[in-house]
């Protein structure tokens, strides 16, 4: 089991990533994506009434954040994710295990959010196929255009070794 926490996986432990903002979130996106999540609060898609509820104007629903491309500026890798994935050795199927939002501020239209990505451990688990795991933890800081931390998504996903032919 040890054996799949190879040097090459251990290396990329702290590695870190950056994807700066290329435009302001908008209005529109904020609205496509409360109507996706099924979110009818008009305080995402109403200024007036987000000002009724003690805001400037209207606001995202709070994962927009973390599920917001506008700082991708690759195309979607073959499962479609974007923007971003860590280059793990061929072999390995990738399980997301969970996810820790914190949300420190609202999301307005005007806002320039980029992303730091660190990769912050790798280890080795047992699994109930005998053949193990390995269990990664990333963190994700979203920023706003002057530098302040706006939310943090820190997730946790499995390695599992795909089974030759696979």
């Amino acid at each position: 089991m040890s054996d799949l926490l190879s040097d090459e996986i251990r290396a990329l432990i702290g590695a870190e990533r950056y994807y700066p903002a290329h435009e302001e979130i908008g209005g529109a996106a904020i609205r496509y994506f409360a109507i996706a999540v099924g979110d009818t609060d008009p305080i995402y898609v109403d200024d007036a009434a987000a000002r009724r509820q003690g805001y400037s104007g209207r606001i995202a629903p709070p994962t927009f954040v973390v599920e917001t491309g506008q700082y991708a500026g690759n195309t979607p890798s073959a499962n479609g994710y974007i923007p971003h994935e860590w280059p793990w050795p061929k072999g390995f199927r990738t399980i997301r295990g969970g996810q820790d939002y914190v949300f420190k501020r609202p999301i307005v239209p005007s806002d320039r959010i980029s992303v730091r990505y660190r990769l912050e451990s790798v280890e080795a688990k047992s699994s109930r196929d005998g053949r193990g795991q390995l269990l990664a933890v990333s963190l994700a800081e979203y920023l706003d255009a002057a530098g302040a931390i706006v939310a943090t998504n820190r997730e946790l996903f499995f390695l599992q070794p795909l089974e030759a032919g696979q």
